[in-house]
Formats: structure tokens, sequence, C-alpha cells
């Protein structure tokens, strides 16, 4: 498992229990749900399961002709996760206090760090799905030179 394989893994994880820990300060506080209800879910959504989604695909889709994704593998765990703690600060903010120019700016840019993140995506995973005779073509190819 390479760094940011591990990175998203681990990070999954912290989203994990602050999404659990959420849930129960509703329970005990259900005043709290309010201003944190977009938080819970993007914690749950976001946070985990897209952490845990990336970093395992990352690390166990094949990878034809060996290729290496550090880059993006960085650039995508980045875009995420800076996207999802941006948006778990200020969606609070402005459920409590209401939208302004600067709140929505800031929820807009992690809205598009996020969005961004899982374009990378997109792209990296588009380059390991292949078909066998892809990745028998490839071989030979490589053969060849």
């Amino acid at each position: 498992m390479f760094y940011y394989e591990y990175l998203f893994v681990r990070t999954s994880l912290f989203w994990l229990l602050v999404n659990g820990v959420l849930g129960v300060l509703f329970y005990l506080d259900p005043g709290l749900m309010g201003p944190w209800r977009s938080v819970h879910v993007h914690a749950g959504v976001v946070g985990f399961f897209m952490n845990m989604v990336f970093g395992v695909a990352y690390w166990m889709m094949p990878r034809p002709g060996q290729i290496k994704q550090p880059g993006l593998e960085a650039l995508t765990y980045w875009s995420l996760n800076l996207g999802l703690l941006l948006r778990s600060v200020l969606e609070p903010l402005a459920a409590a206090r209401g939208h302004g120019d600067l709140l929505d700016a800031g929820l807009f840019l992690s809205a598009l760090l996020q969005l961004f993140a899982m374009v990378v995506f997109v792209y990296a995973m588009s380059r390991r799905v292949v078909t066998n005779e892809m990745l028998w073509r490839m071989r030979k190819h490589r053969e060849e030179q």
C-alpha cells in the first residue's frame, strides 16, 4: 500500500468516527441536528465512504504496465479532504449565521474541490480499467521495444 492509499483509508476511519459522534450528539441534543446535519451526511458519504472507496481502488485496482499514479492520488486526496474540511467548517456557520458572500464563496470552493477530486479519480481509474486484450497488446508492445 502506497502512502496516499494509506492516508485515504486512515482518513476514512477518522470521518467515520466524526459521523458516529455527531449521531450520538444528535440523540442527546436534537437541536444540534439543524446546523450540523449536512456535516453529518458529508462525513459519512464523502469522508468515510468516498475516502475508503478511493483508497481501496487506488490500492487494489490493477495498474496496467505497472503505472504509478502518486501525483493523481495526492491530488485526489488533498482536493477531496480539503473540500470536505472546508465544508464541515463553513456549513454550520452558514446555518447559524445565515449565508453571506464570503460563506457562499467558501462553500462553492469546497464543492469545486470535491468535484475536482472526483474528476481526477475518474481520470486515474479510466487509465486502469482495461480489457484482457488491451493488457496483452500492451505487453506485446513492451516486448517489441
